[in-house]
């Protein structure tokens, strides 16, 4: 059985992850209304990832004997200024998500729950590839941002991303 405090507080990352779907889903539709589409695709794929965080957050939740509790989801961004400010703002959304995956650490440290610490270790380690992985596209615009059909190649490149299945360890 999992405590109430734990309970609650993986409620609350079931729904910042949906809400993270929701904004990458919104970026999504930023790219496609300015004409990138590869860039619309890889985030279309990030949404989709979001929303598999929030499942196996919800399925351990219910493992453990808790009651998932849905909130709304608050209204994302819509606009940006350009490709890179839409980056930068996924980067720092991430650096976000990274505290507070850090902050349910802390409380199954807290609470002794081994069994949460356990499971949480993966969305530890899956932070330090989502915050590398947008860094890296961060870096990439910045380089290209003076190059006249730079952005034009990476849309190219985000085109290619494909789905990643992730793992079914806990």
């Amino acid at each position: 059985m999992i405590s109430q405090k734990m309970q609650d507080a993986i409620n609350e990352q079931i729904n910042a992850e949906m809400f993270s779907a929701y904004l990458y889903l919104s970026m999504s539709a930023y790219f496609e209304s300015i004409s990138l589409p590869g860039f619309a695709h890889w985030m279309q794929l990030q949404t989709q990832e979001e929303m598999t965080h929030a499942m196996k957050l919800y399925g351990f939740l219910n493992e453990r004997m808790g009651r998932v509790t849905l909130k709304a989801i608050a209204a994302p961004q819509t606009d940006w200024k350009d490709a890179l400010d839409v980056f930068e703002a996924a980067l720092a959304h991430e650096q976000k998500v990274t505290g507070l995956i850090n902050n349910l650490m802390n409380l199954a440290d807290d609470e002794k729950d081994h069994a949460s610490k356990g499971f949480l270790q993966w969305f530890v380690d899956e932070q330090v590839e989502e915050e590398a992985s947008t860094d890296a596209i961060v870096q990439k615009l910045k380089m290209v941002k003076d190059v006249p059909g730079g952005v034009f190649m990476l849309d190219k490149e985000m085109a290619q991303r494909v789905a990643s299945v992730p793992t079914e360890e806990k």
